[in-house]
């Protein structure tokens, strides 16, 4: 009895579950808010037969095109690409509609992202199909034939985490329908760039490089025989290394340049040991190799940059990709720095028809130069910003703070943070620290926000612009071996506030370190809770170039959480896969790693549950191991015991790993995920996922924070994103709809001014209170919604078609105004499934002759407690909300009571400027027929005086008379909450009095 009881409850829960994850959740849509600033692009392109028009692929933001030289920038690979790391992009020369891509940049950070194969466009990148190659990896190069662009060529690195089969040079001749692999070295060695000659494209070279990033390395170059440059006389058939005058020991990262104008000149850009280094050149088609330059910068952390390009009209000019730009103009022999808007450059491209039209790109964005580099196109066009981590302070609107990758802090509004927009349409501030962070603005005091850069700890004041820094340890750790280190401090070293203390700021080095006076004092409040194998604790950068930036450091605390219901309950993830748990304040610890989950991941968040002290969640990604399983784990008895709660078939693909998992505040066992490749949400506590990804671009989701309502993403390689209200998902409705509408319980709603205009970038959404319900079926009539206020008026009615509206209201033609304002509005779906509409808190406006124009833009509502009604057919739901005064008006000294009382007399000035505008109107057609009557010039007379009184003279600067006044009050009434001036109140008087005065004078 007992096993049939859980049985039956086990199926209730399956279908309850089942018929959550069923709903269509598209009405719930994520909008964008930056930043605007440029993010890394590692490659770009252009067409000479269309000047204007060039490509840009970023690391994580995908493919983006400009028409116009750069002054605007779109997406063109949301909804096609798997991926959004771009390694190489490629225009046909005969037909600038063809554009193949590689996915994948070759520039192996740790944060790299994978590569998903090849892409072709045939209509200038409006459409994309996938052609294949989808396991290479990072692809390094792509090269079209310019004599058939049905011939082309990818140069495959590889799996940056694991050696695999699929690395090599490969070619199709039939337009990405089939591909050969025609050169493979071994499976560690992949190819970083291929060259073909341009008098004859069956001459191909290949740069081949051994390459690895691990947690705590990376491997760039090895022995002779797994590089160096290769080349085929005879389209791929046969392979010939090239050797003369080139390295013979390690060798490394090798890019090439071949000259358009002379078919003889090769360059090759090598990483090899000490002077070795640096630029080779070849007269005769790689025969024989002379060393040109062992200049540092071109060789400056090659596994990141090594790029040349020749200008191509002039083999003597070349441009060097590393940090920073440089450029010579004697064949290598001598170089000067170029200035250009960003550091840690990647690509360039020249019109070969006039060299000095450019793009180049960096880890700012791209940006395109008309001469020659001397001036170039913004970086704040294209949103394609890396951030690292999220969190919000207590403003309102509140804003949002994360760390850009290779940029700076920056802290960014929610919603338009005034009533008028700003003139570029986006606000933006650094707030200290560094590109790492994380930036943690100090709650209660948002002047403050602690700050990390690179395991450096400070403290940085809004009103001053001063960061104080309080370095544990006091010491700078870049570059260091790990295992001399007293502390190891990751590049995104974790700091958290605690919950219980906005002055407790806790820190991660191996150990959990705790400041209550922003970092003057350090106390460590734990032991090393980290594996700390010795053999990973080495000097990053092997065989050939040494890269120790801190992201190698390995055996660091990489997350940390104190739990908001139990003080002193911390928990802590290293990036070497260790969880710990501490229940007093960090006296005692344990260390809780489930059993099962196999060693060294990187545990990117902890989560303690807000419900229950003994729960907590996980997210551990392995992908540097080579492994691309998500670890979403729970626990429910601190961490004795673990449950893996994404498993093959529970709906989060085995390729998307885990990055964060964060819980719902409101309802238990609400959580949300955020993967590689993009957003689930589970109703269930982790049983069952479902896909939550809307409109959201696919990109790594790298935090989640749920505020005010709100749930806000940060992301690699697209900025924040937010999704407005999610209160529909915390109402336990949602999992059990099934043959009755729904109507869920709108948030309370902050009365912010905002601006009337506004811009789809940054997506700054005018004030509005989010409704959302549930259709078990299409409605095409029938549907109403209807806001009550607390004496149960209806303030507004909304219908969703002109028929509804024909038959639920009446022509207005006489003085009566109290009549319900009913307005059509299409943004009232009546579709199946889940919809939502976004009510303006405007009331009744005043009346206007243009039918489009009648008692809209009306005031907003005062503050206080409303109804919304929903009337679907024959039946009607209602839900409670309320409307919230800004709470920055106290500040002002403007009160709830000052705002009812400038209501009421707007709504006086309203029936004033409706009564004036329907009386000119009638004025006016009785002045017509007067005239078409030919009768009645006293009458005439009389009107046409009253009327010069009543409307504007038409041309330039009339005098504004009556009906003109009266708006003129009503709008600045409306512009504003304020304590009302005395002039308004007459002013009121007068115009009534002079309007009486009119109608008893005309007695119409």
């Amino acid at each position: 009895m007992k096993f049939k009881l859980q049985f039956y409850q086990f199926l209730l829960s399956f279908f309850i579950t089942v018929g959550a994850l069923a709903q269509d959740l598209d009405a719930l849509q994520y909008r964008t808010i930056g930043p605007a600033r440029g993010g890394r692009v590692t490659t770009v392109t252009g067409t000479p037969t269309l000047p204007g028009t060039f490509y840009l692929g970023a690391s994580g933001g995908g493919v983006w095109k400009t028409d116009d030289y750069g002054i605007s920038w779109n997406n063109v690979s949301d909804g096609f690409f798997k991926t959004p790391s771009i390694g190489a992009i490629e225009v046909a020369l005969d037909d600038p509609n063809i554009v193949y891509v590689g996915t994948g940049s070759d520039g192996i950070r740790s944060n790299i992202i994978e590569g998903k194969g090849m892409y072709k466009s045939i209509d200038g990148g409006e459409t994309w199909e996938h052609i294949g190659l989808e396991n290479v990896g990072q692809i390094g190069a792509v090269e079209i034939d310019p004599t058939n662009n049905n011939i082309v060529w990818v140069a495959a690195i590889g799996n940056a985490f694991k050696p695999n089969e699929d690395r090599g040079i490969y070619k199709t001749t039939d337009g990405g329908a089939t591909w050969e692999k025609v050169f493979f070295v071994s499976n560690e060695v992949g190819f970083a760039d291929l060259e073909l000659l341009p008098s004859n494209p069956n001459v191909v070279y290949a740069a081949a490089w051994k390459a690895r990033r691990t947690p705590w390395t990376i491997d760039s170059g090895g022995e002779n025989k797994d590089g160096g440059i290769y080349k085929s006389v005879n389209g791929g058939k046969d392979w010939t290394k090239l050797s003369e005058g080139l390295p013979t020991g390690l060798i490394g990262k090798i890019d090439l340049a071949v000259s358009a104008m002379d078919s003889k000149i090769l360059y090759a850009v090598v990483e090899a040991p000490g002077e070795e280094r640096g630029l080779y050149k070849s007269i005769d088609q790689g025969k024989s190799f002379s060393h040109v330059s062992d200049d540092e910068r071109l060789v400056n952390r090659p596994f990141y940059y090594t790029n040349i390009e020749l200008d191509p009209t002039n083999p003597n000019i070349i441009f060097s990709n590393a940090n920073p730009l440089i450029k010579s103009t004697d064949g290598g022999k001598t170089w000067k720095t170029m200035s250009v808007p960003h550091g840690d450059n990647h690509d360039i491209w020249l019109n070969p028809n006039n060299p000095d039209l450019l793009i180049q790109c960096n880890d700012g964005g791209a940006n395109v130069s008309h001469n020659g580099g001397k001036t170039w196109s913004t970086q704040y066009n294209q949103p394609t910003a890396e951030i690292y981590q999220v969190a919000v302070d207590d403003q309102y609107p509140y804003w949002v703070y994360g760390a850009q990758q290779d940029n700076t802090t920056i802290a960014i509004p929610s919603k338009a943070p005034s009533a008028t927009n700003p003139a570029n349409g986006s606000v933006m501030m650094e707030v200290g620290g560094c590109e790492t962070g994380p930036p943690i603005p100090m709650p209660g005091n948002h002047y403050l926000v602690y700050n990390n850069c690179k395991g450096r700890f400070s403290v940085y004041n809004k009103k001053t612009g001063i960061s104080r820094e309080y370095s544990i340890g006091a010491t700078n750790i870049y570059g260091a071996n790990p295992k001399d280190l007293k502390y190891r401090f990751q590049r995104v070293a974790p700091i958290h506030v605690s919950p219980w203390d906005p002055e407790l700021v806790y820190m991660g080095s191996q150990f959990l370190h705790k400041t209550k006076n922003g970092g003057q004092v350090w106390e460590i409040i734990s032991p090393d809770l980290t594996a700390n194998e010795p053999d990973k604790q080495v000097i990053s950068g092997n065989p050939i170039t040494r890269d120790i930036t801190g992201e190698e450091y390995y055996s660091t605390l990489y997350s940390i959480r104190e739990s908001k219901i139990t003080q002193g309950l911390i928990w802590t993830g290293s990036n070497d896969g260790v969880i710990s748990v501490t229940k007093d304040g960090g006296k005692t610890w344990e260390n809780v790693t489930p059993k099962k989950l196999p060693k060294g991941g990187r545990v990117e968040s902890v989560e303690p549950s807000q419900f229950d002290p003994a729960t907590a969640y996980i997210a551990v990604e392995r992908h540097l191991l080579g492994d691309t399983t998500p670890y979403f784990y729970k626990t429910n008895d601190y961490g004795k015991s673990w449950t893996l709660i994404s498993t093959e078939s529970n709906g989060i693909p085995s390729d998307h790993f885990a990055r964060v998992l964060r819980e719902d505040p409101v309802r238990k066992g609400l959580l949300y995920a955020g993967t590689e490749y993009g957003m689930f949400v589970s109703f269930d506590d982790g049983k069952s996922w479902k896909k939550f990804q809307q409109n959201l671009p696919l990109v790594p989701i790298t935090d989640i924070i749920l505020f005010r309502g709100d749930l806000i993403l940060s992301t690699m390689g697209r900025g924040f994103w937010i999704l407005d209200n999610i209160s529909a998902l915390q109402d336990e409705s949602i999992s059990n709809l099934g043959a009755s509408p729904v109507l869920f319980k709108p948030d309370n709603t902050i009365r912010y001014r905002t601006p009337w205009y506004g811009s789809d970038y940054p997506n700054y959404p005018a004030t509005s209170v989010t409704i959302d319900y549930y259709l078990p079926e299409e409605t095409k009539d029938g549907v109403a919604l209807e806001i009550l206020n607390s004496s149960n008026e209806v303030v507004a009615k909304i219908v969703s078609d002109s028929t509804q509206m024909k038959s639920t209201t009446e022509k207005v033609e006489d003085m009566g105004l109290s009549m319900t304002f009913v307005y059509i509005d299409k943004k009232l779906e009546t579709k199946k499934g889940l919809n939502r509409f976004e009510w303006n808190l405007r009331a009744k406006g005043a009346w206007d002759k243009n039918k489009n124009r009648r008692f809209r833009n009306g005031p907003m509502v005062p503050p206080g407690s409303y109804k919304a009604k929903l009337t679907v057919g024959d039946q009607s739901f209602e839900k409670p909300f309320d409307v919230i005064v800004d709470p920055r008006l106290a500040d002002e000294g403007v009160t709830e009571a000052d705002i009812l009382e400038q209501q009421a007399l707007h709504a006086k000035v309203m029936d004033l400027l409706s009564e004036a505008r329907q009386y000119q109107d009638k004025l006016e057609t009785e002045i017509k027929k007067l005239k078409k009557s030919k009768i009645g010039d006293a009458k005439l007379e009389a009107y046409e005086s009253a009327l010069k009184q009543l409307k504007n003279d038409e041309g330039a600067y009339p005098e504004n008379v009556m009906v003109s006044q009266i708006s003129f009050l009503y709008n600045i009434m409306g512009s504003s909450d304020k304590v009302l001036g005395q002039d308004e109140k007459d002013r009121y008087q007068e115009l009534l009095a002079q309007f009486n005065e009119l109608k008893q004078k005309t007695g119409l």
